[in-house]
């Protein structure tokens, strides 16, 4: 299993300095200017150099590509001199061993400092957002999870009747729909036309103000719509995964051999078609757990939750291309770490798998 293990951490490095290299191009191929965009347009030329001068954005691309992986890894090269892009002290923390006019750093990944918002780093921004995205991604696997699995089994049990029949056609109409369309939906049906019913806002965040406005609140009701939305198209999609999974488990012959022991239905699946059942199962939520944080974009947006999603939308619209960067790498990174862990979770649920790698 280490091999396994040590091999695709191999791959996924490479394919995170795929992403590294991609967003980088991009960034440049844009036709605009850095410096003007931290500053504004009513700049003169002077103050222009000196932001270019300090953020390197004044040197070949090739040099620039290189001080970004130099920023962005863990273990890097920094100039010692005063003025430089690379000194030390000016952006980063950690530890560093001094090597005449440089500096070997162990650091944190520094992803720059936000256009935008002066002197704030991105790292900062996706500290304070992350953890919201990072909350609703989980209730809303959780629901897809829970209720889709149990959708799956229910409808495998009764192939062929009625109620497979309604499933099946709620589970295409789940997968077909997209999230900003059924986000602004749930929003009108649950948090306007049926308010009173429910209680819920059309928009809110985890925290809030009180109604004082001297602290914040826990509003656990504010995340309910939100997660619900998220989780429409992977419960629908684990739904009908679960169920051809079983249907195809309960085909083989040990089935058969456990039916004929007198075992009930739900005996059956629960001791014996199951387990061999999930590995498609945790594939598309392996899948869908990553993709959420992508996808959270438009939710987040209409709910007004204070997300990636959310920051990433109004990034994109004030051209606040450091943040942009740093959510498509977390957003790599946290696909490339998930994907791992399916991994090794395959090897846990069938050991042969190994063996065949």
């Amino acid at each position: 299993m280490f091999q396994f293990v040590v091999k695709r951490i191999l791959v996924g490095t490479a394919s995170l300095f795929g992403v590294l290299t991609m967003v980088f191009v991009l960034f440049n191929l844009l036709p605009s200017d850095p410096a003007q965009m931290m500053l504004g347009q009513n700049q003169s030329e002077a103050q222009l150099k000196v932001v270019r001068k300090k953020y390197g954005f004044d040197r070949p691309i090739l040099e620039q590509y290189i001080l970004f992986l130099n920023d962005v890894s863990p273990i890097s090269i920094h100039s010692t001199k005063k003025g430089d892009y690379t000194f030390f002290k000016d952006k980063y923390s950690g530890m560093k061993i001094s090597v005449d006019n440089y500096a070997i750093a162990l650091k944190k990944p520094y992803l720059r400092e936000s256009f935008q918002k002066t002197g704030k780093k991105v790292s900062e921004v996706i500290a304070e957002t992350f953890p919201n995205t990072l909350v609703l991604a989980l209730l809303a696997i959780i629901i897809a999870v829970i209720i889709g699995s149990l959708l799956g089994i229910f409808a495998a049990i009764n192939k062929g009747n009625a109620w497979d029949a309604i499933i099946q056609f709620v589970s295409t109409i789940g997968v077909s729909v997209p999230s900003f369309f059924s986000a602004i939906i749930v929003a009108w049906l649950f948090g306007f036309v049926w308010y009173q019913y429910t209680g819920l806002n059309m928009s809110g965040n985890l925290y809030e103000l009180d109604d004082f406005g001297e602290g914040t609140v826990l509003r656990l009701k504010n995340i309910l719509l939100p997660a619900l939305v998220l989780g429409i198209r992977p419960l629908a999609v684990i739904s009908q995964l679960m169920r051809n999974s079983l249907l195809e488990v309960f085909d083989q012959e040990y089935i058969r051999t456990a039916r004929a022991k007198g075992l009930s239905q739900l005996q059956v699946v629960w001791r014996h078609a199951l387990k061999n059942a999930l590995n498609p199962v945790v594939t598309a939520v392996s899948g869908w757990f990553a993709s959420m944080l992508a996808g959270a974009v438009f939710v987040e947006y209409i709910f007004g939750w204070n997300g990636i999603g959310k920051e990433l939308v109004n990034a994109l619209n004030v051209s606040d291309l450091p943040i942009v960067m740093g959510i498509v790498l977390l957003i790599a990174l946290v696909f490339i770490l998930i994907n791992i862990f399916v991994d090794v979770l395959y090897i846990i649920l069938d050991p042969k798998i190994n063996e065949l790698d």
